[in-house]
């Protein structure tokens, strides 16, 4: 009894999360004459929609290639600070470390849409409205607390006879990080990888407010302001399939590296 009662919750949980990606997809896939239809299954199946979101014009491509030059770039600018700040916390002796420590996390409680007027003040005066910095900086920000959080804990859990060992060896604290924790610390750094491409590839409210050239735009907010590829109709279909194209490839990218997230996730946890 106790185990039907446990899948079916699952099962209810289950549909619960996946419905509404369930109907962005159906919806994706009808003919645009047909969006309004109720039908749990396309009839006819149509490619329409997708192909009117890619149609010369609309530019939804250029808007692909800006989510990802954003949130690569802030991927790997979040990595590359992040497991530095992370290790020195980790590892070295200083003073008020755990302020240093408190002070990072507590950046994090922040909300995003109350730093939005300073933040669009300060690019307007330096010019970088409509640039990539000015979306990759504020996602810089906010991705770093939770990655330094992460990484740190990983970090910790890793004893310190490893960085002993190699020095006795003759390598430096730099090549013992470089050499020996760093591969060790994989796990860690991917999965915090992954979690920062995505918050970055899903970014929106700083997208919106920084860029007011289409040609500049993410996806996202580019799928907020989608009219329509057929003229003046209602662009239900064509947002759907926006919004598929834009979904896939995270949900490809969850599953394919779902075991090294989990790894990367619990590795820290235990002592």
């Amino acid at each position: 009894m106790k185990g039907v009662l446990k899948y079916t919750g699952l099962g209810l949980i289950l549909v619960y999360c996946l419905a509404p990606f369930y109907w962005m997809a159906v919806s994706a896939f009808r003919r645009p004459s047909d969006q309004f239809e109720l039908t749990p299954l396309p009839s006819p199946f149509s490619l329409d929609n997708l192909t009117a979101v890619f149609a010369p014009g609309v530019g939804f491509g250029r808007s692909l290639l800006n989510s990802l030059v954003v949130a690569g770039v802030t991927t790997v600018l979040t990595l590359i600070i992040g497991v530095s700040a992370a290790y020195a916390l980790a590892r070295l002796k200083f003073r008020f470390k755990n302020a240093v420590a408190a002070l990072i996390i507590a950046t994090s409680m922040f909300p995003g849409i109350s730093l939005l007027v300073p933040l669009l003040a300060l690019f307007t005066d330096i010019g970088w409205i409509n640039t990539y910095q000015a979306m990759i900086v504020p996602s810089l920000s906010f991705a770093l607390p939770l990655a330094v959080w992460n990484l740190t804990a990983f970090f910790r859990q890793m004893p310190e006879e490893l960085e002993q060992a190699a020095m006795i060896d003759g390598c430096t604290r730099g090549q013992a990080f470089r050499k020996v924790i760093l591969p060790l610390a994989a796990p860690g750094v991917f999965t915090t990888a992954i979690i920062t491409f995505i918050a970055a590839w899903n970014e929106f409210i700083i997208a919106l407010s920084m860029v007011n050239d289409n040609t500049m735009q993410t996806a996202t907010v580019a799928i907020s302001r989608f009219h329509g590829a057929y003229g003046f109709d209602q662009p239900f279909g064509t947002q759907m399939a926006a919004g598929v194209i834009v979904t896939v490839p995270l949900v490809v990218l969850v599953l394919v590296f779902q075991r090294r997230i989990i790894a990367g996730l619990t590795a820290g946890g235990v002592k």
